[in-house]
């Protein structure tokens, strides 16, 4: 009866849930089908993420991962789902142990690694390649072009806020905070709280206790 109880209540408040489960739990086998896809042990999916990896690139996920694109329960709105995207051969995501993403994008032409207890809020866009090259002076050729890559790596404890750009070749040191609309076009030091556009330390925690 309490089972039931729980059932009808859990009902109540999301008359969704029984097809998001549903679903989630179809595309986590999807994935556990991919040769190029590695999971690591137990991740959370909610909603429907786009997951497009090239056939010669790989996505490693860690343990204890959250995969969120619903907007139910999440504390502010979501405009899209997860997009997780390596459309490059070689090209590899790496999600660490208990890392939390919620409606962001991570396309990787290169490397793309985010250590483990990160926590990337809703709508940031994390990716390694511009998309095209500058092309001065001949710029009328830019269209042409689908531009240079450069890694990026999160390391470990690492909190992004919302609406976040992350850009090519950055480095965001253990700990840190990335505050809300916030553009990151170089590298991040370990223990600071950095923003803006483009970002800069606001506040140091390196030499405090």
């Amino acid at each position: 009866m309490k089972t039931l109880n729980k059932v009808f209540e859990k009902l109540t408040y999301d008359p969704l849930w029984p097809l998001a489960y549903i679903f989630s739990r179809l595309f986590l086998i999807t994935l556990l089908y991919k040769k190029n896809i590695q999971i690591d042990g137990k991740i959370k999916i909610s909603g429907i993420p786009l997951i497009d990896i090239h056939n010669r690139a790989r996505l490693i996920i860690g343990h204890n991962v959250t995969i969120n694109s619903r907007n139910k329960d999440y504390h502010v709105n979501m405009h899209s789902p997860v997009k997780l995207f390596a459309d490059r051969d070689g090209a590899t995501i790496k999600i660490g142990n208990n890392t939390r993403l919620h409606g962001t994008c991570i396309h990787a032409y290169s490397s793309i690694e985010i250590g483990n207890n990160c926590l990337i809020a809703a709508n940031c866009q994390i990716l390694d390649g511009s998309g095209h090259d500058p092309s001065f002076p001949d710029v009328d050729n830019r269209i042409n072009t689908s531009g240079q890559a450069r890694p990026i790596k999160i390391e470990d404890s690492v909190w992004i806020g919302i609406n976040c750009v992350i850009l090519p070749g950055v480095i965001i040191g253990r700990g840190s905070i990335i505050s809300a609309n916030s553009v990151v076009v170089k590298d991040v030091p370990p223990m600071v709280i950095a923003g803006g556009n483009p970002a800069k330390i606001i506040k140091s925690y390196t030499n405090k206790a």
